[in-house]
């Protein structure tokens, strides 16, 4: 039963959760602007963000595993512990060379994944996709609060101040953890093999009914969608040609919408419908942001298809992660959200590659039509399929 230890638990993680995205968003304010001065053009500072998409690619899974065999306070220990390494590091980063350094620490910074997997552990298969929504809250609330107040530290401290900032945030999320973070959460350990870089441990769950196939339809229908998100700093601008402040303004608003679906309108909905129905929603709506997404001229259309974007995006990875967890036994849950996060760094690797080449050959309206054929593609696949098991089930 969920007692109220469970609830201190689950509540202290959205905390430390809230927490690690602000401190994260504190260091969105300071990467580029460092970069700049450091001499970094467009090019290079893609190749940043590659770096960082390829070092949490292979930290994503591994962390994951480890997060299972060690159990959460020692994961999310040495989640923490990295991020204040890495902001030392931004601290002290004086040359191109040391802005690429300070990025190594990024290996084990999954606070986000460790959390995910201390909510599954401590909720009910039917509460979860409601109690990881949650996470998506704490997501919103970081991203306003980093945004801002990354901003503000920088314009009136300069960059190492915010730096040293963040290091001391992350030390008290740290603290956080040590506190209220019990050694183990889950139901079941695991059993057999214990070495964290075990390749066919974390394929093996491939292997369970279902996973393969949602784990492509991740990968597919989300690879679109990212890569508009990575090309979005770029094309905030050059083609809405907006100021840094206007665009702290514009992901306050991104963080807004998200909080209000993410905490209000995803939990009735699960509440309501099934996981694969709600899968179909998102994929549908997709699509057609996608095409909305091809005709936008101005910021205030964007600003309108932001709703259904952040609607479509939200539950599309609630309710992956929510489907890929209820799918594996309770003792691989970490594995299992160590390898949907390594998703989102395969689109971080990738997208700015594949958005760039688009972006600059076929202009911005590309991205949104390839988007809309893409999962509608998806949408057509997944509705065939449905309804082929409604005719089986029916003879």
């Amino acid at each position: 039963a969920i007692g109220p230890p469970r609830m201190t638990t689950i509540y202290a993680v959205y905390l430390i959760a809230a927490l690690d995205i602000t401190w994260m968003f504190l260091q969105v304010s300071v990467t580029p602007y460092l970069a700049k001065k450091l001499g970094f053009d467009t090019l290079w500072f893609g190749y940043l963000q590659t770096t960082v998409g390829v070092i949490q690619l292979i930290g994503g899974p591994m962390f994951g595993r480890f997060a299972d065999l060690f159990g959460a306070r020692t994961a999310l220990s040495l989640a923490c512990a990295s991020t204040v390494v890495f902001f030392l590091l931004l601290a002290t980063a004086d040359t191109p060379a040391m802005l690429f350094i300070h990025k190594i620490p990024t290996i084990f910074m999954h606070v986000l994944p460790a959390s995910q997997m201390v909510v599954t552990d401590l909720t009910k298969p039917e509460k979860r996709a409601d109690a990881l929504s949650k996470l998506g809250l704490c997501f919103g609330i970081g991203m306003i609060v980093g945004s801002t107040l990354g901003g503000q530290l920088s314009k009136l401290y300069g960059e190492k101040f915010t730096a040293c900032f963040g290091a001391a945030g992350s030390a008290f999320s740290l603290l956080l953890v040590l506190k209220f973070i019990p050694q183990n959460t889950k139901a079941e350990t695991t059993r057999g093999n214990t070495t964290v870089f075990n390749l066919s441990e974390i394929t093996r769950l491939m292997k369970f009914p279902t996973v393969m196939q949602t784990f492509i339809i991740k990968i597919v229908a989300g690879l679109p969608s990212g890569i508009f998100q990575v090309m979005f700093s770029i094309i905030a601008l050059e083609f809405f040609k907006l100021q840094p402040e206007q665009n702290g303004y514009l992901m306050a608003y991104f963080g807004i919408v998200q909080m209000v679906i993410q905490g209000g309108v995803i939990g009735r909905l699960t509440a309501r419908y099934s996981d694969n129905s709600l899968l179909l929603l998102s994929i549908g709506v997709s699509s057609f942001v996608g095409l909305a997404q091809a005709y936008i001229q101005n910021v205030w259309q964007f600003c309108f298809n932001i709703l259904p974007m952040m609607f479509s995006l939200s539950v599309f990875n609630v309710i992956t992660d929510s489907i890929l967890t209820k799918s594996v036994p309770s003792s691989d849950t970490g594995t299992m959200l160590g390898l949907c996060a390594s998703v989102q760094s395969l689109l971080r690797t990738v997208g700015p590659t594949i958005g760039g080449f688009l972006y600059m050959n076929y202009g911005i309206s590309s991205i949104g039509l390839i988007q809309f054929f893409v999962n509608i593609a998806v949408f057509v696949y997944l509705l065939q399929r449905r309804l082929n098991k409604t005719a089986e089930q029916r003879k």
